[in-house]
């Protein structure tokens, strides 16, 4: 065992499924303690059952300002600290559609989940990780934020902007101990990308040289990397996760 995760603690967002749920199963596993957000009460409850180590949930809104930075601030009650923040919380919105039919709602939801959800997490963990000289965050952005897909302008959009707050706050605290790094997955096999219409799914994954999704597991593997304490020297780098689709 790898005693340099014993007594960390971690937040991540969407953890009730997909790639958040499985980056807490592998952390649970190293002994890390787990504040688990996500809106879905539920499914968090179920979620929790399968970790094996020390949690707490919060059901909240990741959009919500106030209740991220309640949940962030009980978080520290709760466990002493925060070294890592993994922010997997995300939705596609509306797929499968041209430029000018995307609605201005449905493109303001998405940037505040993908966006600005990402965007408080770290900006009230930040000043707790900056007292502890330490600390590792984690955006999940997109390969299509590198090469934006066709037919998904909020996604593409959000998580672009994603990888470009990780760049900004990579060189910001260069100096602190704290790294900070996006992970940008092709098509991961979730119930997100379940949700999408089979031809949005068929038009990406045609796009990746391996032709296949990638699994959870690759992908929980990989972020663990990126969090721990072994990752050292890299910060406002945004990890391949594409099956050879990334080229830059």
């Amino acid at each position: 065992m790898n005693l340099a995760w014993e007594n960390q603690t971690a937040i991540i967002t969407g953890a009730a499924s997909g790639l958040g749920l499985a980056i807490a199963e592998r952390l649970s596993e190293r002994k890390v303690k787990l504040a688990l957000f996500d809106k879905e009460e539920e499914k968090l409850r179920a979620a929790v059952r399968r970790l094996k180590y020390e949690n707490k949930i919060f059901a909240l809104d990741i959009t919500n300002e106030n209740a991220v930075q309640a949940a962030v601030d009980d978080t520290v009650k709760q466990f002493g600290k925060i070294d890592i923040l993994v922010n997997s919380a995300g939705i596609t919105g509306e797929t499968h559609i041209k430029s000018h039919e995307v609605s201005t709602a449905n493109l303001q939801m998405v940037f505040s989940v993908n966006f600005m959800g990402s965007f408080f997490t770290s900006k009230y963990a930040l000043p707790h990780m900056l007292r502890n000289n330490y600390g590792r965050i984690l955006h999940i952005a997109s390969i299509a934020g590198k090469e934006g897909n066709a037919g998904m302008l909020a996604y593409s959009a959000s998580k672009a902007a994603v990888i470009g707050m990780t760049k900004v706050q990579g060189k910001e605290y260069a100096e602190t101990n704290i790294t900070i790094n996006a992970l940008a997955p092709a098509v991961i096999r979730t119930a997100l990308v379940d949700a999408m219409p089979e031809a949005q799914v068929k038009y990406m994954t045609d796009k990746i040289p391996m032709k296949r999704c990638g699994t959870l597991d690759e992908a929980a593997d990989m972020a663990c990397f990126i969090v721990s304490s072994q990752n050292s020297f890299s910060t406002g780098f945004t990890f391949d996760l594409s099956g050879g689709r990334a080229t830059y």
